[in-house]
């Protein structure tokens, strides 16, 4: 799970990485694998939601759509 300290963490390497002296190779690393963390905890929220999706058709049977194969 991402906590807003990771998400304050990023978003100071990122403004770091703006300025003249800019990132060091460990800071670099570190704000790869934060970013990575974002990423997954957005797509794993994002599934869950879509997961809860249920459709009801017009003779009121409720289906879920299924997962894609890009899933």
């Amino acid at each position: 799970m991402i906590t807003q300290e990771k998400i304050n963490r990023i978003n100071e390497l990122a403004r770091k990485a703006k300025t003249p002296e800019g990132l060091t190779e460990a800071e670099k690393n570190e704000q790869q694998m934060l970013r990575r963390e974002y990423i997954d905890s957005f797509k794993a929220n994002l599934r869950s939601q879509l997961d809860q999706i249920e459709i009801v058709e017009k003779d009121g049977k409720i289906t879920k759509p299924g997962r894609t194969k890009h899933s």
